[in-house]
């Protein structure tokens, strides 16, 4: 069976969402190490306390980001769910 223009657009772009979303881990988490790596006594400074808390927060949002973008890949896949912000108007 072929899938229509439209359905192989549709998954294109949910696939370059995933890449997007997983490229955004990718740097957080390189941020995150980048961070902890600079606390070497194990005891950080106030400031670097702060850093870590926000270079932890931002991983999270990056991860959760990703799984989302996973799952409406699956939802698409299978049970044809398109997301809201890719129906098209027309």
């Amino acid at each position: 069976m072929k899938k229509s223009s439209q359905t192989k657009s549709i998954q294109n772009l949910l696939v370059d969402r995933i890449i997007e979303a997983t490229a955004r881990v990718t740097l957080a988490n390189q941020i995150f190490l980048d961070v902890m790596n600079q606390v070497p006594s194990g005891l950080p400074h106030p400031d670097g306390t702060q850093r870590i808390r926000n270079a932890s927060r931002e991983l999270l949002r990056a991860r959760k980001a990703m799984m989302t973008a996973h799952q409406r890949l699956d939802d698409f896949i299978e049970s044809g769910i398109v997301p809201e912000d890719l129906k098209w108007n027309g």
